[in-house]
């Protein structure tokens, strides 16, 4: 989203502190109660990443596991009309899920249970808890849609994030060279052009900004403007704002500044098409952030080029991985935290 005028930040900005202070945070639980730690393993799973932060997911508790199912009425079928994304996000959970639960002396193993609509069902067994590095690090990741201050990570970092994303079926490919960076802009200017030009693309992430504070804690969910360095304007004034500024220029001039102030890119790439391997995706995806988070690295998406039909098998050629499919671009790089995005109540996606 392209930054709009100023305005003044409406008095509901210290309510959304304080819901967003609640919504991100390590829990505490009462031992021996089984139900809440269930539920807790659930919120932590709902502090994954989602495409416009819609949370397309359901949580069905089951005896000895915790199954994770499409929400397909949260589905965005203009930028992402195959559920990819959808499904990318069901792994991202999965991942959080699995963290949390080995924090709470619980081993997480995931399986795709297509018999069961698509869900990735985790089963849990008693083992010693492990709070690790990743899991401290849920409360603190972030898609942070900013610009970042422009410093190259340390190898031995890259090696820890490259590590952290590479999974069964997936390579992640991480560029810092500016010629390649630049050349990955290309294509995200591309991409973006053409979502810009598609009408149905901007109505529906149009749909899902929230331009206040009080609508984004009113529906916990949504891209809330300010996370994204805009400034905040009552829903009317923000989405008229919005229909007059949100141009291709100014959205592609936002993300150049974005790409050239990265320290790198890393490119997500799996083996075989299907909803199995893109929650493998997103299990990858959600250690890398993880790990992100955990060194004091930020990143966000640029997903662009693998959202764009026409341009995907472009981008996999100058990547060379043949057939492979780019799944998710991604950049990072050291710089300020912006305000966090919320979630909705366990009520809303437990089943």
């Amino acid at each position: 989203m392209s930054v709009l005028p100023s305005c003044s930040t409406e008095t509901g900005s210290d309510s959304y502190a304080n819901v967003a202070e609640r919504t991100w945070r390590h829990g505490k639980l009462a031992a021996g109660d089984k139900t809440a730690l269930l539920h807790e393993l659930v919120r932590y799973a709902t502090l994954a990443p989602s495409s416009h932060n819609t949370q397309c997911w359901k949580f069905r508790l089951e005896d000895g596991a915790i199954s994770i199912l499409p929400d397909l009425s949260r589905r965005c079928p203009a930028v992402d009309p195959d559920d990819h994304h959808l499904y990318v996000s069901l792994g991202c959970a999965a991942e959080n899920l699995i963290q949390a639960a080995l924090a709470n002396g619980l081993k997480g193993h995931a399986g795709f249970d297509a018999a069961g609509g698509n869900a990735l069902r985790v089963a849990l067994e008693s083992t010693s808890p492990v709070a690790s590095m990743l899991f401290q690090a849920i409360p603190e990741r972030q898609t942070t849609r900013g610009e970042y201050d422009g410093q190259p990570i340390a190898r031995q970092e890259l090696r820890l994030l490259a590590k952290a994303g590479a999974g069964s079926g997936v390579q992640v490919i991480l560029l810092t060279e500016q010629q390649a960076m630049e050349k990955v802009l290309e294509y995200v200017v591309q991409g973006n052009t053409a979502q810009m030009n598609d009408r149905a693309f901007v109505e529906e992430l149009k749909k899902w900004i929230r331009f206040s504070s009080d609508e984004a804690v009113r529906t916990g969910d949504g891209l809330y403007a300010a996370s994204s360095g805009n400034p905040t304007a009552p829903t009317w004034l923000g989405s008229l704002l919005f229909s007059l500024f949100f141009t291709p220029k100014s959205d592609n001039d936002k993300y150049a500044k974005h790409v050239r102030s990265s320290a790198g890119i890393a490119i997500f790439v799996s083996d075989t098409p299907g909803p199995a391997q893109w929650m493998e995706v997103g299990r990858c995806y959600q250690r890398f952030a993880l790990q992100s988070a955990a060194l004091g690295i930020r990143n966000a998406m640029l997903n662009q080029p693998v959202e764009v039909p026409a341009l995907r098998p472009q981008f996999a050629a100058f990547l060379g991985v043949g057939t492979h499919r780019p799944d998710l671009v991604v950049r990072f790089g050291r710089g300020p935290k912006l305000p966090s995005s919320l979630r909705r109540p366990l009520e809303a996606v437990l089943v």
